[in-house]
């Protein structure tokens, strides 16, 4: 991560705060991308697999990009908070809201449901992220959240929420109308 000259100045950001914020996140992003694993392997076979890989690969350099953002402000993620983010995400991968890997049942809605408030907290991050910024740049060098970065992966989450919802409208009816 390097400073930026239209950002937020770090000088200005509550650390004590907003470090435990971002680890949260980042605990949220690692479940975030074995939970679009398991969706991808649940729609296998299907024309969702490819969007859920698709969406599996840009969280997960989302998450490294939260990942350098937290390092760029000079912390570590704590050791308790990835061990539980690491365990969590090994749960997450046995998807426990459609373990059999279902399409047409009320667990495969869940799962969709799930993946849509991840990225709804995704989104929520960055727009969070933004509100921070200042009215005019920072200075050269004292900037380290960068503006334009951040409405990047503001609108890719909502292209991504977009997504999922578009096919929980179009595999709905095969779980909820008999026919």
């Amino acid at each position: 991560m390097t400073r930026v000259t239209d950002g937020i100045p770090l000088s200005r950001l509550d650390l004590d705060t907003l470090l435990p914020y971002l680890d949260l996140h980042l605990v949220g992003a690692t479940n975030g991308v074995r939970l679009f694993k398991a969706a991808r392997v649940s729609w296998a076979g299907t024309p969702y697999e490819e969007e859920f890989e698709r969406l599996r690969q840009e969280i997960g350099q989302e998450r490294a990009f939260l990942k350098r953002l937290i390092r760029s402000l000079g912390h570590r993620p704590g050791v308790v908070k990835m061990a539980a983010a690491r365990a969590l995400s090994v749960v997450a991968e046995f998807d426990p809201l459609n373990p059999r890997r279902r399409k047409a049942t009320a667990g495969a809605q869940l799962e969709l449901e799930a993946l849509q408030s991840l990225l709804k907290g995704k989104e929520a991050l960055w727009s969070t992220l933004l509100a921070l910024g200042p009215e005019a740049p920072a200075a050269t060098g004292d900037a380290v959240l960068d503006r334009s970065a951040l409405v990047q992966l503001l609108d890719a989450s909502r292209r991504q929420q977009d997504t999922v919802a578009r096919i929980m409208r179009q595999t709905a009816p095969a779980r909820f109308l008999r026919s």
